[in-house]
C-alpha cells in the first residue's frame, strides 16, 4: 500500500496527471478533462464550472500489483488547508512543475511543507511540448532554492515542440550512484572505487530520497499522457510503502465532507489497528473543550473519485471514509495519537462579514456555514447573536467566490460579502500578573494567579502549569484553569486573538465547601483579562513576502510603492530587461496593488506573496474590533452571565 498526494502550483497541471494515471491504471476508460468540468477528482459542481480544484479528492487503484491511495490537492494558494490537510494521511508526494513557468511562489512553500514532515518526493516536470519548457533552468532552480539533487530518470527530445518525446538517460546507473554518495558512505566509496552493481545502486538511491538528499525527476505531458508510466513506476520504486502496524489502533481525521445521504462522511488515515463497521470509537478531548459523545461506525467506505464502495473494514496503513461519526472534526484521532509532524501552509489572514440576501435564511445560512467550517476548520466561523452578523476568515478573494457559489450550490442560499480586512492579533508588550477571585456571591470560592511573559513573535502560546500544590489548589481544578484558559484566548484588549506569550499558573485556591467546579471557568477568564490589562498589549499586523517581476523601466515607480505601502525591500535583481525584487510589505497596504501593479505595467507585471507572519503594529496605523458577548472586564455582568442569570 503507498499513499501519496500530487501537488502542485495552480495551472502546472495537477488534475490533469492525476486523470491520466487513473486512465493509465485502467480505473477510469475516459480521459476527463479540467477546462471541460470531466475531470474525475473535480466532483463539485464549482469545480467544474470553475475549471480548478478546491477541495482535496481520493482514490485507490491499483499498478503493478500494488495498491495506491492517491489524494489530489487543489493548487490555488487560497485552498492551502486542503493540501494541509491530505499531507497528514500520505508517506510521499508527486510534485508537478510546469516546464514553462517554472518553480512558483506556492511550489516553494509546498517544497517546505514537505522538507517539515520528511516526506520523500518524485517531481514531474509537466508541459515539456509547450514553447518555453527548460527543464535544465528547472534542474537549476531545484540544486539551489531546494538545495537537492535531481536525478532525470527520463529527458526530454524535442523539447518546446509538440512533437516532444522522452527518452531514458545514458549512463543512468550511474548517475543515481553519483547522487547516492552524498548520502552513503557505502555508495561513495563504491562510486570512487566504480565496482557498484545495479541493485546496490538502487537500494542506495532509494534510500537518498527517502533521506530527502535527492529527487527523481520524471518529464512529460501530462495531456498527451506522456511519461505518465514512468510516473507511476517511480512512485512504486521511491515512494515508501505503508506499514501494515498490528499495534494498537491509531487513526487520524484528515478529511470531513457531508453528504446528503449519509450525513458527515470523515476520511481517515490508519497508522495501526484496524476499524469496522459498528464499531465504537472515542473522540479525544482538546484544550478548552467538553468531552464528546462516544460516535459509532455505521459504514467504511473506500473512495474512487466519485465513487464511493462500502468494504466493511480497514486496516492499518490504508485510508477510508468513515460515516456516522457525526462529530468528526479534523485532526481527531481515534486509539493513540499519531506521531507525525503537521503541515502548516499559509492561515487565513483576512475577514469578512457573510450575509444573506434574503434576510429570512440567516439562520440557515449560519447552520450552512457550522457544516463547512467542519470540512474546513481554518475558516473560523462566529456568529454574533446580538449585532445578528455571520464572520469568517478567508486567505483571498478566490476562496471567496468560490465559497460563495458552493454556498448557492449546496445550500440554495444567495450571499454577499463585506469587503475584506486584516486579522490583527495582539501580544502581551511586558510580563505581569494575572489575577481574579471569585468569592461572591456564594456558593462559590475560586482563586487564580497566573505569570504572563512575552515569547518572539510566531512563538504562539506556551502553558506551563507551574507547581501549585493539591491541597492548595486540587488537580481536577487546575484542568479546569488549563481548559478556560485556553477558551478566553479568542479576544485580548483590542478584540483579536491573544499570542506569542508563556502563561505559568503560579497561585490558586478553593474551598472544601462553596467551590464549585464551575466557578474556575468564571475566575479564569477573568484573570485572563486581568492580566493582559496590567501587561498592556502590543498589536501585530499580518506581513506578506512577496516578489514582483517586471520591466526594468518600472523598478523606480515599483520600490517607491514598497516604500509607500510601509514595505522593506531586498536588493532588486535586472536579468535581460526584467527586474524581480523580494520585499516584505503589510496586508493591509498591499491587498489591492496586483490590480495597481497590473495598471502600471500594461498586465505584464507578475505579483507573488505568501503570508510570512504577524509584526509589531503601531495602534494608530492598526485596527482594534469590538469585544464580542460579555467582556470579562465587566466584573457583575461577566458572573451573572455565567450563572445563566444574564441574557445577551
Amino acid at each position: 500500500m503507498i499513499n501519496f498526494a500530487i501537488l502542485a502550483h495552480v495551472d502546472a497541471g495537477k488534475t490533469t496527471l492525476t486523470e491520466s494515471i487513473l486512465y493509465h491504471a485502467g480505473t477510469i476508460r475516459t480521459l476527463g478533462r479540467v477546462d471541460d468540468g470531466t475531470a474525475q477528482s473535480d466532483y463539485l459542481e464549482v469545480e467544474k464550472r470553475r475549471g480548478i480544484s478546491v477541495r482535496a479528492s481520493q482514490t485507490s487503484f491499483s499498478w503493478k500489483g500494488e495498491e495506491l491511495n492517491l489524494i489530489d490537492t487543489p493548487g490555488h494558494v487560497d485552498f492551502s488547508g486542503e493540501v494541509e490537510r491530505s499531507l497528514a494521511a500520505v508517506d510521499g508526494a508527486v510534485l508537478v512543475i510546469s516546464a514553462v513557468e517554472g518553480i512558483q511562489s506556492h511550489t516553494e512553500t509546498i517544497w517546505r511543507c514537505l522538507r517539515k514532515m520528511n516526506l520523500p518526493v518524485v517531481v514531474f516536470i509537466n508541459k515539456i511540448d509547450r514553447a518555453g519548457s527548460d527543464c535544465q533552468e528547472i534542474a537549476n532552480a531545484l540544486r539551489e532554492q531546494f538545495g537537492v539533487t535531481p536525478v532525470f530518470l527520463s529527458e526530454p527530445v524535442g523539447e518546446g515542440s509538440r512533437s516532444a518525446e522522452i527518452r531514458i538517460p545514458d549512463g543512468l546507473t550511474e548517475r543515481k550512484l553519483e547522487a547516492a554518495a552524498d548520502d552513503s558512505d557505502e555508495a561513495a566509496e563504491a562510486y570512487l572505487e566504480g565496482n557498484a552493481g545495479e541493485s546496490e545502486t538502487e537500494i542506495w538511491f532509494r534510500d537518498a530520497v527517502l533521506h530527502g538528499k535527492v529527487i527523481p525527476v520524471v518529464v512529460g505531458s501530462a495531456i498527451s499522457g506522456l511519461g505518465t508510466e514512468n510516473v507511476l513506476n517511480a512512485i512504486l520504486k521511491y515512494l515508501p510503502k505503508a506499514e501494515a502496524k498490528n499495534d494498537p489502533l491509531s487513526a487520524l481525521v484528515y478529511r470531513v465532507e457531508h453528504d446528503k445521504t449519509m450525513g458527515r462522511i470523515a476520511h481517515v488515515r490508519l497508522f495501526s489497528g484496524e476499524l469496522k463497521s459498528r464499531d465504537t470509537v472515542a473522540y479525544p478531548v482538546l484544550d478548552g473543550e467538553e468531552a464528546r459523545s462516544d460516535g459509532k461506525i455505521s459504514q467504511v467506505r473506500k473512495s474512487n473519485g466519485q465513487k464511493m464502495i462500502d468494504v466493511g473494514r480497514v486496516g492499518a496503513g490504508d485510508v477510508a471514509a468513515l460515516c456516522g461519526l457525526t462529530e468528526a472534526r479534523v485532526y481527531d484521532w481515534f486509539g493513540e495519537k499519531p506521531k507525525r509532524n503537521r503541515a502548516e501552509f499559509q492561515p487565513p489572514f483576512l475577514t469578512v462579514k457573510v450575509m444573506p440576501k434574503d434576510d429570512a435564511k440567516l439562520t440557515n445560512l449560519v447552520a450552512a456555514l457550522s457544516e463547512l467550517e467542519a470540512e474546513d476548520p481554518l475558516l473560523g466561523v462566529k456568529w454574533e447573536k446580538n449585532e445578528r452578523e455571520i464572520v469568517i476568515n478567508i486567505t483571498g478573494k478566490i476562496e471567496l467566490e468560490i465559497l460563495g457559489q458552493l454556498i448557492l450550490d449546496r445550500y440554495q442560499i444567495e450571499t454577499s460579502f463585506s469587503e475584506p480586512s486584516v486579522i490583527y492579533k495582539e501580544t502581551p508588550a511586558k510580563a505581569g500578573r494575572a489575577y481574579a477571585d471569585y468569592l461572591m456571591p456564594k456558593p462559590c470560592w475560586a482563586i487564580v494567579e497566573f505569570l504572563f511573559e512575552p515569547l518572539p513573535r510566531g512563538s504562539g502560546v506556551v502553558y506551563d502549569p507551574g507547581r501549585v500544590p493539591h491541597n492548595q489548589l486540587f488537580y481536577k481544578y487546575q484542568e479546569h484553569i488549563r481548559r478556560s484558559f485556553f477558551e478566553s484566548l479568542s479576544q485580548g484588549i483590542y478584540g483579536w486573538e491573544a499570542t506569542d506569550f508563556k502563561a505559568t499558573l503560579v497561585g490558586g485556591g478553593h474551598h472544601t465547601i462553596h467551590t464549585h467546579p464551575l466557578d474556575f471557568f468564571v475566575a479564569t477568564p477573568m484573570a485572563v483579562m486581568n492580566g493582559f490589562t496590567n501587561t498592556g498589549m502590543t498589536l501585530l499586523e499580518p506581513y506578506l513576502r512577496i516578489r514582483i517581476s517586471a520591466g526594468e523601466e518600472y523598478m523606480g515607480r515599483i520600490l517607491g510603492d514598497i516604500t509607500q505601502m510601509r514595505g522593506e525591500f531586498d536588493t532588486p535583481v535586472v536579468n535581460r530587461g526584467i527586474m524581480t525584487v523580494d520585499a516584505s510589505v503589510p496586508a493591509a497596504t498591499s491587498m489591492d496593488y496586483p490590480i495597481r501593479l497590473a495598471s502600471l505595467t500594461g498586465g505584464r507585471g507578475i505579483f507573488r506573496s505568501e503570508l510570512e507572519g504577524w509584526r509589531d503594529c503601531p495602534m494608530e496605523l492598526g485596527k482594534t474590533t469590538p469585544h464580542r458577548g460579555v467582556d470579562p472586564r465587566d466584573r457583575s455582568k461577566w458572573i451573572l452571565f455565567k450563572r445563566g442569570a444574564y441574557q445577551e
